[in-house]
């Protein structure tokens, strides 16, 4: 197992086992972080080590406001909080020794750390949060859909409700996939969706491109779209993965065809696109 060279700080350490351990998940990597922290802001790591090795992280977003130091979500970002390595695991019995002492070791940097207020998500498989309540904290359950088995698409097709099913027949006799749409175009029709609902983008185009060319360029994200024989996009989606989960990040439909079934065909397409990349596919 890999161990942690010295370094200056927690951040600097964890940024190294990241580089050589691709099973933290894709909100936790540091690149991510550094993409969505506006300006002014920042995050921060904890560490849970032994023998000098990582088992465990707690990943942060602060905010300063009103001179308080919040614990908050960054935008368009599932999830932070703890993720735990589980690789020397056997027993439930060890498991829950490990995550009780982790996850404490854990909060109590937090404590040290200090702040004003906390509101963050956690991973879907964190699911021991006894620590916390030790320490008053509160939680609160919220749900997200997946479609696991997309390596095998037409399995998942088999799956679908048949209205989806018949969506999806209509819309391929006049839509084909489309790979080529850059970040300006799509936030362009985001924006046109948006304000078609009386709504704003809650974020800048600036953010929005900082974070797409960042996916890009660690080959974790990409625009994913149909459209007609004229070229004009439909529907598209901007989907983000990890090694193992593909999330549905940013939808965004043309006002003129909500009754397509462009909408049906895009995450069908996408679900297709990513079957060599991840198995799992979370629509958020």
């Amino acid at each position: 197992m890999l161990k942690m060279e010295q370094h200056t700080s927690n951040k600097d350490k964890y940024i190294f086992f990241c580089k050589n351990n691709n099973a933290v998940p894709l909100y936790l990597q540091p690149w991510w972080m550094d993409a969505v922290c506006k300006v002014g802001d920042e995050w921060d790591v904890f560490l849970y080590e032994e023998m000098n090795v990582i088992k465990g992280v707690f990943v942060c977003y602060f905010v300063n406001k009103m001179g308080l130091r919040m614990v908050i979500q960054p935008q368009l970002t599932q999830y932070n909080g703890i993720w735990l390595n589980y690789d020397d695991i056997v027993t439930n019995n060890e498991k829950v020794y490990f995550e009780k002492k982790a996850i404490t070791h854990l909060l109590s940097q937090l404590n040290e750390y200090g702040f004003d207020y906390f509101n963050q998500n956690f991973p879907l498989n964190f699911n021991n949060w006894l620590p916390f309540y030790w320490q008053r904290f509160e939680q609160t359950t919220r749900y997200t859909y997946q479609l696991d088995g997309i390596d095998y698409p037409e399995t998942c097709y088999e799956k679908f409700s048949y209205a989806k099913k018949k969506q999806i027949r209509k819309a391929q006799k006049e839509l084909n996939l489309n790979t080529e749409m850059n970040g300006e175009d799509f936030y362009t029709h985001l924006s046109n969706y948006q304000n078609s609902k009386g709504q704003k983008v809650l974020y800048s185009k600036n953010f929005f491109l900082n974070l797409y060319e960042t996916c890009k360029s660690n080959n974790q994200g990409e625009i994913i779209a149909v459209s007609d024989i004229n070229g004009e996009v439909h529907a598209a989606l901007f989907v983000v993965w990890d090694k193992s989960i593909a999330y549905n990040l940013i939808s965004t439909i043309h006002p003129k065809y909500k009754d397509s079934g462009a909408s049906t065909l895009v995450v069908y397409d996408a679900i297709k696109h990513l079957a060599g990349k991840v198995k799992v596919f979370d629509f958020e």
